[in-house]
């Protein structure tokens, strides 16, 4: 899990949480928002488990939405193990790096969106062909969702 940053054409900031399964390279959300303070992280992360298996370990690095209280004790809840990445390491956390790259060059900054639902309609749009359509030789030449 990470986030990312990019710019409305009007100037506002957003982010966005980006969300992979390490194993499968499979994209599982993809959540755009001005704020996405650790509440928002795991209302996210509540609605996942609600539709997929819980995950032994989460990795992602030591932002603060990261480290608070609310989302290690929601963590210690569920059973799931966190794995922090050593603090300027993003190569600990290389899917997620790579994944948030991609996301980046194939199309956020290639597009000026005026709202914020359209930089939403955008990454579920990428989601979807991520998971179909992008094949990947750790997957024998598979997207994630067929390689499953």
């Amino acid at each position: 899990m990470d986030f990312m940053h990019d710019q409305l054409s009007d100037g506002r900031s957003y982010r966005l949480f980006n969300v992979i399964d390490d194993y499968r390279r499979e994209g599982i959300v993809i959540e755009a928002g001005f704020s996405l303070p650790s509440i928002r992280v795991i209302r996210v992360l509540n609605q996942l488990l609600e539709w997929r298996e819980k995950p032994a370990v989460i990795r992602w690095d030591n932002g603060p939405e990261f480290i608070s209280h609310e989302f290690t004790k929601w963590a210690v809840a569920h059973d799931i193990r966190i794995e922090y990445i050593q603090p300027g390491k993003p190569q600990q956390n290389t899917y997620i790096e790579r994944t948030n790259r991609t996301i980046r060059y194939s199309g956020v900054s290639k597009h000026l969106f005026e709202k914020l639902e359209q930089v939403q309609e955008y990454a579920t749009e990428w989601l979807w062909f991520h998971n179909h359509e992008r094949l990947y030789k750790s997957n024998n030449g598979k997207p994630p969702l067929m390689a499953a």
